[in-house]
């Protein structure tokens, strides 16, 4: 009998709702490398509400893997929304967003621009995981130009981005925001990203944390890391940003 009564609780704790908007996850089905099916994103809808959030916006791939059409997306997320609907899921379904990575293909979108939007204010960008595009950083100047704000999805995993360089403070003065994925806070992507990942918090440069859910892989690791007092505290420490959207 006492060993139930201490039993380490595995039920997830709603703690995101100190952010109340996760402003970054792949739950349209088959469309890049997230959610492969309607049940799928369905589950991980539960999971993102089980663990605090209000309100998602949904961010998939444009990228030359990933060529997506904007209206292929709207007619995929339309349909989503009902079966979550359906489904009793309770959280809101704020809007289709992306994730736009600069490529190959990225300056033919920006001649031509057509961009969703996080909550009709930013952009959502990406650069390579593997290594630094020759040019990015001109087609991000230029995207500036055009009056843009621009969110930089999870600088922690971009393994030549020198936090201690001056590249990423560059970036912070040209007044782009950083969003850091929470799984990388739990080690999800490896002990360097995650140490990358506290650092540049601390150093008060994060303006946004986002899930970056693809499928219920993630959203088991986001339950576990929903019983962490660390991520409890950092939250707690921290103000984000992801609660204006």
């Amino acid at each position: 009998m006492a060993f139930h009564l201490f039993k380490k609780s595995t039920e997830p704790r709603p703690i995101f709702a100190a952010l109340g908007t996760d402003m970054h996850c792949h739950l349209i089905p088959q469309v890049d490398d997230g959610s492969k099916c309607i049940e799928e994103s369905i589950d991980c809808l539960r999971t993102l509400q089980a663990v605090g959030y209000k309100k998602v916006f949904v961010t998939p791939h444009f990228c030359s893997r990933f060529p997506n059409e904007e209206d292929d997306i709207k007619q995929r997320y339309e349909q989503l929304c009902q079966v979550a609907d359906a489904a009793g899921i309770t959280i809101e379904m704020a809007g289709i967003a992306g994730e736009y990575r600069v490529d190959s293909i990225f300056r033919a979108r920006l001649d031509s621009p057509r961009f969703f939007q996080v909550a009709g204010k930013y952009v959502l960008i990406e650069l390579s995981l593997h290594q630094q595009m020759m040019d990015a950083d001109d087609l991000i100047f230029d995207m500036q130009t055009r009056g843009y704000d621009l969110i930089l999805a999870h600088p922690e995993r971009y393994p030549y981005l020198n936090i201690d360089g001056p590249r990423i403070e560059q970036f912070l003065n040209q007044g782009i925001l950083l969003q850091v994925n929470i799984l990388s806070l739990g080690g999800f992507y490896g002990e360097e990203a995650r140490r990358r990942a506290f650092a540049i918090i601390e150093r008060g440069w994060v303006s946004f944390l986002g899930s970056d859910t693809h499928n219920t892989l993630y959203c088991q690791a986001l339950r576990d890391l929903s019983r962490s007092r660390k991520i409890e505290k950092l939250l707690e420490k921290h103000q984000f940003m992801n609660n204006t959207l």
